[in-house]
């Protein structure tokens, strides 16, 4: 089944090169330059993944995200001209999957889309849904879906890129690094550390006390692991 990416850019000639470059890779491609339209959308049509500029002239494009993640766990790519760390790090704990800064390479736009669609879409792994910490937590790959504490819980596919790593080998200790490009899928330099602002959101989901995390813990100077054994 074709995927549909709902494109938001005011500017028009980067809306129309961005619709051209993803309908070529064979993507059903809707497009506006509208926050208040992309909303409405978002919500009609329910699409795959959300590129997003934050520079809207109607609604600013972090209320478009916020509305977009009240609506679904729809991954989004934001597209920006802000440059800074601190604009990245606020634009991933507002949920993006991905950021990109403007100027950028159509293509490496393109990569990007791939990598987030196909990280939506991972194969299942055999062997059924592996529990953890007697049931607090359990993962099912066959249907994609994490429950805890006998809740589902809906996570973006960042977020379980992150979890379904740790849960690889429960107790080991990945790097940020480490973490951040099994999850993207390809290098991703100089944002290591926004891993934080997609392990932030995913304790808000997962743990009791998100200040007191003993799902996803930290290791100071080292990364995160999980803490909790693998059942059975």
């Amino acid at each position: 089944m074709t995927a549909t990416v709902l494109v938001v850019e005011d500017e028009k000639k980067i809306r129309d090169l961005v619709r051209g470059m993803l309908e070529r890779e064979g993507l059903t491609v809707v497009s506006t330059g509208s926050g208040a339209e992309a909303i409405d959308l978002a919500g009609r049509i329910h699409p795959d993944l959300v590129v997003l500029d934050l520079g809207l002239p109607d609604v600013p494009g972090e209320e478009v995200a916020r509305e977009v993640r009240r609506l679904a766990e729809t991954p989004i790519l934001m597209l920006t001209a802000k440059v800074t760390e601190a604009d990245r790090i606020r634009g991933l704990e507002l949920g993006a999957d991905d950021y990109l800064t403007k100027p950028f390479s159509p293509r490496e736009l393109v990569l990007r889309v791939q990598a987030v669609l196909r990280r939506g879409r991972a194969p299942a792994a055999a062997g059924g849904p592996a529990s953890f910490g007697g049931g607090q937590l359990v993962i099912d790959d066959e249907r994609h879906q994490a429950t805890v504490r006998g809740a589902v819980v809906e996570l973006t596919p960042t977020e379980w890129g992150i979890l379904v790593a740790l849960a690889g080998v429960p107790g080991r200790v990945y790097s940020r690094f480490e973490l951040i490009n099994r999850v993207r899928g390809y290098e991703f330099e100089g944002y290591e550390r926004t891993i934080d602002s997609h392990v932030k959101n995913l304790r808000r989901k997962v743990e009791r006390d998100p200040a007191a995390p003993a799902i996803v813990e930290t290791v100071l100077g080292a990364g995160y692991r999980l803490g909790l054994t693998r059942d059975g």
